[in-house]
Order: structure tokens, then C-alpha cells, then sequence
């Protein structure tokens, strides 16, 4: 008798539990009436689907062969759509729309003592996000490039005889995308800090920054997906308070180098004060701390130490990663396209020739002398278009009264979103061969579809959260770029290898060795 109870108690909790799953199936299913929208059938059951998809290192092809099966709206999760029609640009991410950032941004959320971070990428407070960037707004401006530069000449130049020094004049196979990351975090070092990292000098992970960044995208990508998971295991607030008495540590190494940065800059700024009324960080560098600390004197209220912090950390977060992805891009596809690469060589040697560019020994180009080359302009396009930073769709969430996308009317809440590596495939736009590298579309097109392309370029984002760093990334870009090839010829190790690629967020570039070879000064002209 009893065994028969245990069986009829074991059979009404397992056809139960089986009932609420099925009834939380369904729901997903039919979520918002999302199961119009074509998509794998799993993704519209749970998001584990999307976890899965992300985490095995390229959603961003999956993205696009969904769309060419489904069209301009896949449901890649019960409660999330994808748009592929660059129309969905301006509805989703112009300006005063009523969309607010998903819940996939603060897994990434930097740390410090056990207290979260919340930057301008970030946060999902619209307000917050509005007073941070309008206080550091003047930091990023076109105009503030012009005291950065030097800072960035002075890394270039580091950059370009340390390249001689440790590979070109030792023959030495070099990992291209991780040396181009050394550069690019050591020059957001020095425009933030005045400070580099150390990165070109030892040619090593100073403090294993680069490999703690790597580790933050690899987890905040799939997690992201599922953001919940996050409080059990990276937010998990009982951790976070073991870290706030100091019985655990969960800062990571750029936060404690910039902890460090702001303690040696407050302290010479207090020492300075003689009590003439002088602002505090009046005589300090013109880099983006000291711009920080200004905006905090301007708004001490609102600019805390802590949001002080908060941008002198995502600067590195943020600022290395990008730049690095797209400076390697542009080396590697005009390098698999060696009539772009010779193209591009020759318009150097020619814009040398007429006095467009300075013969400087160093081998450097000007911002201002970059932005008459032409052909260098469509090569660093075209890379910004065939591989974008970003590798998944930026998320947004519909207003709360719903909204119109592409003809197609979304509930409210609902998370909405494009990825560039589908938008920047649109064969109505830039044509049939959206696949190929191929700078000359940016030069033989006319000026209305040149427009139209550069309405659809979604690198950097748009609207209001566009990357506020945007200039410095394509300062970078567009200086190192003509400076290298000036100095040295660029070979792959093994001309038949290709790279791998790894998106974690951010689609970062594995195996792409190469080799150098130092032009001699005569060749510089």
C-alpha cells in the first residue's frame, strides 16, 4: 500500500512539474506575440538557446545566416528579435526614442572594493547616463584631440622602434593583434594617466591586464544572454561584501592601476595649493583625468571620486579593446589584398613626395595629414565595415507603450537590437559583394550612395550612446596606420594562414602572425 502512495505522490509531482514546464514554454513561445518572427525553435522556448550560441565564439556568423534564411526579423530568444533592414537604425537608436539599454550591459559592469562601476556604456539609467556624459562631453570633443596628440605621438614612436628593436631586426614571427593591443592600451594610458601601462617597454601583460580583460568578455558575452546568472556568480552580493572588508579581492587590474593614477594625481594637486584661489588640478597634464577632475570641480555633486573612477577605468576597458580589433582589421585585410596594400604604400610615398605628408625620420603621420589620404580613408572604412568591434547586437528595450519598427509593431519590453555584422552586409547598400574587402566601393561610388553608406556604418554604435571615445579610437587608427607602413614591410608568417576569430563580445583576432622588415631611411621618402 505504501509503496503504491509513493508511486501515485512520485507520478502527481513528476506530470506537475512537467505541467510548468510546459506552461512556461508556452508563455515564452507566445511572449508579446513574438512567435510571428521566424528564428530557431529553441531560441523562442529560453534564452539558453542564445547562452549556448554566444558562448561558442561566433553568434555573429549564426546572426547572419539567420537573417539570409529569415529575413529582416529573427527571434533569436522568447522575449528578443534581431533587425537586419538598416531602417531599424534610426527607430531603434535615435535620439529620444524611449529605448533604454537591456540587462546585458551591466554584466560587464566593472568592479572596485566590491562596489560596481556604472559607466557611460554601462548603465541603463537614461538619466544618469545623460548628466555623466554631459559633464566629461568636452574630454572627447574634435578640439580636445589636438592636446592628445603628443601623447599618442610619443607611444607611436616607442611603438614603431620597439617593433624594429624586437622583431624586425631579429626576424622574429610577431603576434600582430596582441602587439597591437600593447600599443593601444599604452596609448589610453598616456591620455588618460600621462602614464603608460608598460606594455611596448616590457613587451609583456603588465599585471595581467590584458588576459583580466580577456576574462570579463568571455564571461560577460554568454552570460549576458541569461543577465540573472550574474548575481549568482560575478555580482553575487555576498561576494561583493566580502570584497567591500577587504576578505576578498574582485577589482580588477585596470581599476587598481587607476586607483593608483588618482591617488598620485589628488595628492600633487593638494600639494600644489598655496592658497591663491587657483583650482586644484589647474597645472596638472591636459589628459582625460585631469579633464575628469575638472568636470568634478565643475560639478562636485554629481562627479564623485567614484565616477571619476568609473571613466579613468572604462577608458581602458573600452578604449584598448576597439582600437586594437580595428587597427588589426586594417593591417590584415589590405595585407590578404596585396593590390590594396600597394596601393595604399604608394599613396603614401606620393603624398610624401608632394609635401602632403612631412618626411619626419620617425616615420609619423599627423592627424591632419592623415585626413587628406584618400585611399588609407577607404581602407580603415572598409575594415571598420567587413569586421566591426562589436560581434552581437546592441540591445535595446522597447518603451513601456510599445513601438514601430520597420513596419512591424513590438510590445512593450521587448529587446530589440542590430548587429553590425549583418548590417554591414546589405547588399542594397553596399553592394553584391558585401563579403569581399574591397576599399574602392568608398571611392567609385557616388556621392548619395557614399552617404547612404555612412548612415549605415554601425561600428561605433549611434544616437545618444554612440561611443564617446570615437575620436581617440580613430586618432589611433588613422596615425598608426600610415605611420607603420612608412617604416616597415609587413609579411605573414605563413602567407596560406588566416586568423582565427574569437567573439566574445568583442571579435578579437587569434593567430595572426606576421613578420617585419625596416625600410631603410631612403625608402621613407
Amino acid at each position: 500500500m505504501l509503496e503504491v502512495l509513493l508511486w501515485s505522490v512520485s507520478n502527481f509531482y513528476s506530470y506537475f512539474a512537467l505541467s510548468i514546464l510546459l506552461l512556461y514554454f508556452g508563455k515564452n513561445y507566445y511572449n508579446h506575440g513574438l512567435d510571428r518572427f521566424p528564428g530557431p525553435f529553441l531560441a523562442r522556448l529560453t534564452d539558453l538557446w542564445r547562452l549556448i550560441d554566444v558562448y561558442g565564439r561566433r553568434p555573429d556568423i549564426t546572426h547572419i545566416k539567420l537573417h539570409k534564411q529569415h529575413g529582416d526579423v529573427v527571434r533569436l530568444g522568447p522575449n528578443t528579435l534581431s533587425f537586419a533592414n538598416p531602417k531599424a537604425l534610426r527607430a531603434i537608436y535615435g535620439l529620444n526614442k524611449g529605448y533604454t539599454k537591456s540587462a546585458f550591459y551591466p554584466v560587464q559592469m566593472a568592479t572596485s572594493k566590491g562596489e560596481l562601476l556604472p559607466s557611460l556604456f554601462s548603465s541603463r539609467d537614461e538619466g544618469f547616463h545623460a548628466n555623466l556624459r554631459r559633464s566629461v562631453n568636452n574630454a572627447f570633443s574634435m578640439t580636445a584631440l589636438v592636446q592628445y596628440e603628443p601623447m599618442v605621438d610619443a607611444t607611436t614612436e616607442l611603438f614603431l622602434d620597439q617593433t624594429d628593436r624586437l622583431f624586425a631586426s631579429q626576424d622574429k614571427t610577431c603576434n600582430f593583434s596582441r602587439w597591437l593591443q600593447f600599443y593601444a592600451f599604452d596609448v589610453i594610458g598616456s591620455i588618460t594617466y600621462s602614464k603608460r601601462h608598460g606594455f611596448i617597454e616590457k613587451n609583456e601583460d603588465i599585471d595581467g591586464i590584458v588576459a583580466s580583460l580577456a576574462r570579463i568578455f568571455d564571461y560577460s558575452a554568454p552570460v549576458g544572454q541569461m543577465p540573472s546568472l550574474d548575481h549568482a556568480f560575478w555580482k553575487n552580493p555576498i561576494l561583493n561584501l566580502l570584497a567591500r572588508f577587504g576578505i576578498r579581492e574582485n577589482s580588477s587590474p585596470v581599476a587598481k592601476f587607476a586607483v593608483a593614477r588618482m591617488k598620485e594625481r589628488t595628492s600633487k594637486a593638494e600639494s600644489r595649493m598655496n592658497g591663491n584661489g587657483k583650482p586644484r588640478h589647474q597645472d596638472q597634464p591636459d589628459d582625460l583625468l585631469s579633464m575628469f577632475l575638472k568636470a568634478q570641480e565643475a560639478r562636485p555633486d554629481f562627479m564623485t571620486d567614484r565616477r571619476v573612477l568609473t571613466m579613468a577605468t572604462s577608458m581602458a576597458f573600452a578604449g584598448s579593446e576597439t582600437t586594437a580589433i580595428s587597427l588589426a582589421s586594417v593591417f590584415y585585410y589590405t595585407m590578404k589584398n596585396p593590390t590594396c596594400l600597394q596601393k595604399l604604400v604608394n599613396e603614401l610615398k606620393t603624398a610624401v613626395a608632394n609635401g602632403t605628408i612631412e618626411n619626419r625620420p620617425s616615420g609619423l603621420v599627423s592627424w591632419k595629414e592623415s585626413q587628406m589620404l584618400p585611399y588609407l580613408d577607404a581602407c580603415i572604412k572598409e575594415a571598420f565595415r567587413i569586421h566591426p568591434a562589436a560581434g552581437l547586437p546592441l540591445e535595446r528595450i522597447t518603451p513601456p507603450n510599445g513601438a514601430e519598427i520597420c513596419g512591424q509593431w513590438i510590445a512593450g519590453g521587448t529587446i530589440v537590437g542590430c548587429s553590425a555584422w549583418v548590417i554591414h552586409r546589405r547588399p542594397e547598400v553596399f553592394g553584391e559583394d558585401v563579403d569581399a574587402y574591397r576599399p574602392e566601393r568608398w571611392l567609385d561610388s557616388d556621392p548619395e550612395k557614399v552617404k547612404e553608406m555612412n548612415a549605415t556604418m554601425f561600428h561605433f554604435g549611434a544616437g545618444a550612446r554612440t561611443c564617446i571615445g570615437k575620436n581617440i579610437s580613430l586618432m589611433e587608427v588613422y596615425k598608426l596606420v600610415p605611420s607603420f607602413l612608412r617604416r616597415f614591410e609587413v609579411f605573414f608568417d605563413n602567407p596560406s594562414d588566416s586568423w582565427t576569430l574569437h567573439n566574445a563580445w568583442f571579435v578579437r583576432q587569434l593567430n595572426f602572425n606576421v613578420r617585419f622588415k625596416a625600410k631603410k631611411p631612403d625608402e621613407l621618402n
